[in-house]
């Protein structure tokens, strides 16, 4: 079984529809810049850059069956999607989930029609490999919804532990307009901390959302390397067809802190001044370290509901990201998928670097499908998907 460990230098992707990319954003004019500073896009050429990498995928069979066995039987957790990971003291791992089923799931594999279905909640592995569900109060979302507007709700990005121990999450809120499964919309971005022993939720805070950017696609705490002295807050703006990358950071790893944003030559204070990295990435992405620079996993989306996850590397945090190549095939996806189904579809591509072995990765996946009836007709299609990732790097001569 993959442990959550630290990454250390050296050691060698929501939304319900994956959007359409189709050319790369141009970094605006800096505006109020602080200058480059560390991981400011100035860093050297580095290796990894020009080496060719080659990618071997195929399922991770532990961590797979843990969670099959668990959604199966326990009678809680029954699917999610999201799958962001947080390592947490004792051994532990906070599993973070969006949309999520509860319940009971039959012994034909199909779920109730009156199953639980909440927003969000964690699954959290203990140090024996033990599952068990968080909920909120009597099994409802960890972050209720607001309660100005009934039918909105909040959907998770990634998060962190701080140093007490507490667990922060980016909390997107969105909207409903009542017209239909694709009536709805992103609002704002929010703060939500987690006691750390309880997990029951403690506070929920505004967080920056004047430039349509929905931080918290990914979370990359300092681990030496580049990242300096900081966390970089990986986000999208997801208002059009083209989903592109934005960046922010925070000094030490208390996301309550003064967020900083990547205008393309320096971080300004303000929030308007994020210029968009690349497009091509998904609502959920990763990027971290790997030998002496970053690795950049995500779904393709410059294709329409694309099957393929792909790589980027850069020399820096703040990129500029080369193609790296594909990186593994998701075979559930469409009529010639492993369904066998057209409506079936993946989303949301990400590495999970405290569970990496060296040069092998771990990255998860969603699953869906465009008809929710089949959601309870076969429980197994709303579930993450673990891939284990060997990645071969040829240096250049």
């Amino acid at each position: 079984m993959v442990r959550a460990r630290r990454l250390r230098t050296g050691i060698g992707v929501t939304a319900l529809v994956a959007g359409l990319g189709l050319v790369a954003a141009s970094p605006a004019a800096a505006g109020g810049g602080h200058g480059h500073g560390q991981g400011g896009g100035n860093e050297d050429s580095c290796r990894l850059v020009e080496s060719t990498l080659t990618f071997d995928g195929a399922p991770e069979p532990e961590l797979t069956e843990m969670f099959t066995t668990y959604a199966n039987t326990a009678g809680e957790w029954t699917g999610g999607d999201s799958t962001y990971s947080i390592p947490m003291r004792g051994g532990k791992i906070a599993w973070v989930f969006s949309d999520t089923f509860l319940g009971e799931v039959a012994d034909d594999g199909s779920r109730p029609l009156d199953s639980p279905f909440l927003n969000n909640s964690f699954v959290v592995q203990d140090n024996r490999d033990r599952l068990s569900t968080v909920t909120g109060p009597e099994g409802t979302s960890l972050i209720a919804p607001p309660t100005d507007e009934p039918s909105g709700w909040y959907w998770v990005g990634d998060g962190l532990a701080t140093k007490k121990g507490d667990i922060q999450l980016v909390a997107l809120r969105f909207w409903y307009g009542g017209g239909g499964a694709f009536d709805f919309g992103w609002e704002s971005n929010h703060l939500a901390t987690f006691d750390g022993r309880t997990l029951e939720l403690e506070s929920l805070t505004p967080l920056p959302s004047e430039s349509g950017v929905q931080w918290g696609s990914y979370i990359a705490e300092p681990q030496g390397h580049g990242w300096g002295q900081y966390t970089y807050i990986y986000g999208v703006d997801d208002e059009g067809l083209v989903k592109s990358m934005h960046i922010a950071r925070v000094r030490g790893t208390d996301l309550t802190g003064d967020w900083e944003y990547w205008t393309g030559s320096g971080w300004s204070d303000s929030e308007t001044d994020t210029v968009a990295v690349m497009a091509g990435v998904a609502n959920e992405y990763s990027v971290t370290e790997f030998r002496d620079g970053y690795l950049l996993i995500t779904q393709d989306t410059n294709e329409l509901f694309s099957r393929n996850i792909v790589a980027y590397t850069s020399c820096s945090p703040t990129g500029p990201f080369q193609p790296a190549g594909l990186v593994y095939e998701m075979p559930e996806v469409g009529a010639l998928g492993s369904y066998g189904n057209p409506n079936i579809w993946a989303y949301n591509a990400h590495e999970h670097p405290e569970l990496r072995t060296r040069d092998t990765i771990l990255v998860t996946y969603n699953v869906n499908s465009f008809d929710s009836s089949e959601l309870y007709e076969d429980a197994s299609i709303y579930r993450p998907r673990f891939v284990e990732i060997e990645v071969d790097v040829e240096p250049s001569r």
